[in-house]
């Protein structure tokens, strides 16, 4: 047992795949769930994720908080919790994003900060809500920490372990390291896949279009599925790093269409030949 009570913030995908984990390996006796939407809460509570649905008072009262919800809504998470936190209650995230998210808590809990443990699962689908949470999610998969210079040694210790009872690989990056990596292997990536989508969907034939697309199209747009409440959260908390790498991409964009234009063979396959041999390589060093 690593913690006797556990507080979700959140009861979908993230945060009830890590209760359901948890609970698993025997590594929290106890889970409290807390949301906006009865229905979801429910709907965990039917599912095993949960034990019970609580208010704000009484999930301060958890040994551990994890925030697994879109991160424009930190502020007002932390708000309804800080004046409930009991003493030594550890404080976690989530989020896709980093440095918005310390700034936003060290400002909301002020001299509770070192209690707090900011965090990034590198796991999770297209799919959202409690019916998507499993057991399983994390084997495997990394999770990215990124403890400040104050952070409570004794708060790290335990996210970190509750996170490699989840079946994960912990690691610790720097925040703003960790938002310029994901701007460019999450964020845009994303972001590209809606704009595909978007374009079609827009034409006036483009129904034409979505009836004739296979396998190709349906693995690069999967992530357009994705909850588009986060990824506007995530795109404009990351803007600055995220506008770096679409500038680059746009860039990358334009070599190829320059290229097509020009009818450029050798150029065309040399771009096509390092990124095959860039992604082989990837592939080959994954665990």
């Amino acid at each position: 047992m690593i913690v006797e009570k556990l507080a979700l913030v959140g009861t979908g995908l993230i945060g009830g795949s890590f209760a359901l984990a948890l609970k698993q390996a025997g590594a929290v006796r106890t889970v409290l769930g807390v949301g906006r939407n009865p229905a979801s809460l429910d709907a965990a509570i039917e599912r095993g994720l949960i034990d019970r649905a609580v208010d704000w008072a009484e999930a301060g009262q958890a040994d551990c908080i994890l925030l697994a919800l879109p991160v424009g809504e930190t502020a007002a998470v932390l708000k309804n919790l800080v004046p409930h936190l009991k003493a030594g209650a550890i404080v976690t995230d989530a989020g896709s994003t980093k440095v918005n998210v310390v700034v936003t808590a060290r400002a909301e809990l002020g001299d509770r900060f070192a209690d707090f443990v900011p965090g990034h699962p590198i796991a999770g689908s297209e799919q959202s809500g409690p019916a998507a949470a499993r057991a399983d999610l994390y084997r495997g998969k990394k999770v990215v920490l990124t403890p400040q210079a104050d952070t409570r040694a004794a708060a790290f210790a335990t996210v970190k372990a509750l996170w490699e009872a989840a079946g994960a690989q912990v690691e610790t990056l720097d925040a703003g390291l960790h938002d310029r990596v994901f701007a460019a292997v999450s964020h845009l990536p994303h972001l590209a896949a809606f704009a595909l989508v978007d374009e079609l969907a827009q034409r006036a034939d483009g129904d034409t279009f979505f009836r004739f697309a296979a396998s190709g199209f349906r693995d690069f747009t999967r992530i357009a599925g994705s909850s588009p409440e986060m990824w506007r959260d995530i795109a404009l908390a990351n803007r600055e790093a995220l506008l770096t790498e679409l500038d680059a991409y746009v860039a990358a964009l334009q070599a190829l269409r320059s290229a097509v234009s020009a009818v450029d063979a050798e150029a065309l396959l040399a771009i096509f030949s390092r990124a095959r041999e860039a992604r082989n390589h990837w592939i080959r060093t994954q665990p």
